[in-house]
């Protein structure tokens, strides 16, 4: 295993990574020189500083990322785009020694630092996901189950360098992943918009790979010119949300060298995918499981099952645990219900309530707690319906509040300073009240059926436009159903 110095010094002044307008690489072997020097020349060298990096600049994130791991600091990954309340809640579980963000170091605010920390060994790598309570979690990953995932897909392929076309957030473990991939294998990587391939003549080095989720999928294949810059990938590595049948067949008719994948953040990303040649010929599923990995179909009780069942993952590029407390279990349990047989890994439906929009994972508990938060309704619900651009979209059940607003814009823009974006419910329905059982439970059923229209009154709406960037996606993604890149 080549270390991430090592890295470093192998890939300085090469032309490795660009942009739509031209290499990279300088400002990247720039910037890691500085961050690398700010870390190595610290007074204090006996205990590196725990990082906490959300820089918006790709290249200036995956070099500070490179230095940090090469200095063997202890570093959290940070989305830029984090909406306050979520910025607060990350700071406080990491409380960082240092921030890097909008170019610059600054120290935590006070308040961040206020508890005692469990200090992270060197050379860990939290990577944020959610939790099943739909809370903050980072998963806790180093050099080496980095490492191995990108051995397992080498391998998978059966390529010695593996090129990308990265549209995909760095910060996700989806396009991190891909950074990872060509810098450990001596490849090509352009960074660039996913809608820039609607008219660009994509990346040249052969074999390259593109990472896209559904929803960019369905627009690409509405653009002649991107059809022509699909067929021209080695593969189009398709995850992080279930694509729907028709889009699967347009992909084939279309002769779009498709890989379907299967994977979550605590893998480090894909640890199944469906080679294109299967993919065109007519083969369904995620293919199967990549050589650094074993996948088991196990029962409720654990035990190995011939049919549906839970997916249970072992492997090298298996996370440690969540922060702080990394034990490195002996299996990752998914959330999805799946079989393993002749043809491969094929994804049968989620076991959670757990909303995956356009790639990322969107816990109905933490919608709910901000719809509380901003006080203009008196009872809430957030369920997920099926939507043919993101997969799922969340809708809000409410009880009007003391206002009594069906206004779905102001009650849109009352959760901004709480939920990022692609958080926001795409329809609000208003209800007298919501359905409980005995116990008080919601009961989720009845509410679905009146998202669906199926029974009940409709609601205000405030549909996402299709046309709209796409949630950031993933990685990912705590857990099933978030099939990474």
């Amino acid at each position: 295993m080549v270390s991430p110095l090592d890295c470093y010094q192998w890939r300085c002044g090469e032309p490795w990574l660009w942009s739509p307008d031209g290499p990279l690489s300088p400002q990247f072997d720039g910037a890691f020189a500085q961050r690398y020097r700010q870390l190595a020349q610290r007074p204090d060298r006996s205990s590196p500083p725990v990082i906490m990096l959300a820089e918006r600049s790709p290249e200036l994130f995956l070099a500070s990322f490179l230095a940090a791991c090469a200095a063997q600091c202890p570093l959290f990954l940070g989305n830029p785009h984090w909406a306050a309340g979520e910025w607060d809640v990350a700071l406080s579980i990491a409380q960082p020694d240092l921030i890097w963000r909008h170019g610059r170091t600054t120290s935590p605010p006070k308040s961040a630092t206020a508890r005692q920390r469990i200090a992270p060994d060197p050379g860990w790598i939290m990577v944020p996901t959610g939790g099943s309570s739909g809370q903050l979690k980072f998963a806790v990953h180093t050099w080496e189950t980095l490492s191995a995932s990108v051995t397992g897909f080498c391998q998978h392929f059966n390529l010695d360098q593996i090129n990308a076309c990265c549209t995909l957030p760095v910060y996700h473990v989806s396009g991190l992943m891909q950074f990872m991939r060509c810098l450990l294998s001596g490849g090509q990587m352009m960074i660039q918009p996913w809608r820039s391939l609607q008219a660009a003549v994509p990346f040249s080095p052969d074999p390259c790979f593109l990472s896209l989720v559904p929803a960019q999928l369905q627009q690409l294949l509405a653009s002649p010119a991107a059809v022509a810059a699909l067929k021209r990938f080695y593969a189009v590595l398709l995850g992080g949300a279930p694509a729907w049948p028709t889009l699967l067949d347009q992909g084939r008719s279309l002769q779009i060298p498709l890989a379907p994948t299967y994977g979550m953040t605590e893998t480090a990303a894909q640890v199944a995918t469906l080679k294109p040649a299967d993919f065109l010929a007519g083969q369904e599923g995620c293919g199967f499981p990549l050589p650094h990995v074993q996948i088991d179909i196990v029962n409720a009780q654990g035990q190995l099952t011939h049919g549906p069942g839970h997916i249970k993952i072992t492997g090298r590029s298996l996370y440690l645990g969540y922060y702080p407390e990394a034990h490195r279990p002996p299996a990752v349990m998914s959330d999805d219900m799946g079989c393993l047989d002749s043809r491969g890994l094929r994804i049968l439906g989620r076991h959670s309530d757990k909303i995956i929009s356009g790639g990322e994972n969107i816990f109905p508990a933490e919608v709910e707690a901000a719809i509380r938060t901003a006080g203009l309704v008196a009872d809430v619900a957030v369920v997920g319906v099926d939507d043919d651009h993101w997969g799922e979209t969340p809708v809000a059940l409410y009880v009007a509040g003391p206002a009594e607003t069906t206004d779905s814009r102001a009650l849109s823009l009352a959760l901004t300073p709480h939920l990022s974006r692609y958080k926001h419910p795409s329809r609000w329905i208003c209800l007298p009240q919501l359905p409980r059982n005995a116990q008080g439970k919601l009961d989720r059923t009845a509410l679905r059926a009146i998202a669906y229209g199926i029974s009940g009154p409709g609601g205000a709406s405030s549909p996402r436009d299709p046309s709209s960037e796409p949630p950031e996606p993933p990685e990912p993604a705590s857990g099933s159903g978030s099939a990474q890149r």
